[in-house]
């Protein structure tokens, strides 16, 4: 069983696996997706430290929630069609609101030190934004092709959430 490894190589990331380098996907490039990933691992790593009462009620709840924000987002964009990603990414848009949700329960059970809770609050706050322009990318540029003035949203051409 081989291990991968990201590596970082200007401003361009690449997954190594063994002696293959395999370019990242399409929805890896998002910034959008980016933070949903930040967001979920850093999660993911914060429950484990919890007990098992802990974990197996709000962690695996919280997990299953941030988790799905990043699966949304690239589920979406794998679909190819312009509706599929807008229904999507509102899926994952509603992930992050039941991630918020969690966090909020897990805040007032004393589960989140305030400096994990200090470290979530600006990726929450950037990643809810970001998912709107992301949306809004989308519907525009559907809106676009629709009248004749750009190429539809597909795999291998996907709107920027750089905003």
């Amino acid at each position: 069983m081989s291990c991968g490894l990201w590596v970082v190589s200007g401003c361009r990331r690449q997954y190594f696996d063994g002696d293959v380098s395999v370019n990242r996907t399409s929805f890896e490039k998002l910034r959008v997706y980016e933070l949903a990933e930040i967001l979920a691992d850093t999660i993911g790593n914060v429950t484990l430290q919890w007990d098992h009462y802990a974990r197996d009620t709000v962690g695996k709840q919280i997990v299953r929630a941030a988790d799905s924000v990043g699966a949304n987002i690239a589920e979406g964009l794998g679909r190819g069609t312009s509706a599929d990603n807008q229904r999507f990414v509102r899926i994952a848009r509603g992930s992050l609101n039941e991630t918020k949700h969690w966090l909020r329960r897990a805040y007032k059970r004393h589960l989140l030190p305030e400096k994990t809770t200090a470290e979530l609050r600006p990726l929450v706050d950037e990643l809810a934004p970001k998912l709107n322009a992301y949306l809004r990318s989308i519907s525009e540029r559907a809106k676009a092709h629709r009248k004749g003035n750009s190429p539809p949203t597909t795999h291998d051409s996907q709107p920027t959430t750089d905003e």
